[in-house]
């Protein structure tokens, strides 16, 4: 009976030791491995004035760089009940000319007058 004692003793905290401690379902400490803690850190989000500035570096009036616009602000049809906006105010109103070439216009204008901003 002794025997029994001691061999439920001895078991019994080593299968405990053997467990990873868990928080709910999680376990409480999670180790990355080596190669994804020497990963490089993902770039930063650009700006939409930066992204719109990349634009530009597509050769003019062609389907890449209009694509490339809408990348940004994709299309995006007028309200039936409202009046479709004579001039754009801001380079998001852009997006609500259907007709390609306007839309693309429209782009070029507001991106052209971006202030270049620093590389950094």
């Amino acid at each position: 009976m002794k025997a029994l004692v001691i061999v439920v003793a001895v078991l019994f905290p080593m299968a405990a030791f053997a467990q990873a401690p868990m928080v709910g379902d999680k376990p409480l400490v999670q180790v990355k491995p080596r190669a994804a803690r020497n990963a490089p850190m993902p770039a930063k989000p650009q700006s939409i004035a930066a992204r719109l500035q990349a634009c530009l570096d597509i050769e003019d009036g062609t389907k890449g760089r209009l694509d490339c616009y809408d990348a940004v602000f994709p299309p995006k049809p007028a309200h039936p009940k409202k009046p479709k906006p004579s001039a754009a105010k801001a380079v998001a109103d852009c997006r609500f000319t259907m007709e390609q070439d306007e839309r693309l216009a429209c782009f070029n204008g507001f991106s052209e007058s971006i202030p270049k901003l620093p590389k950094s």
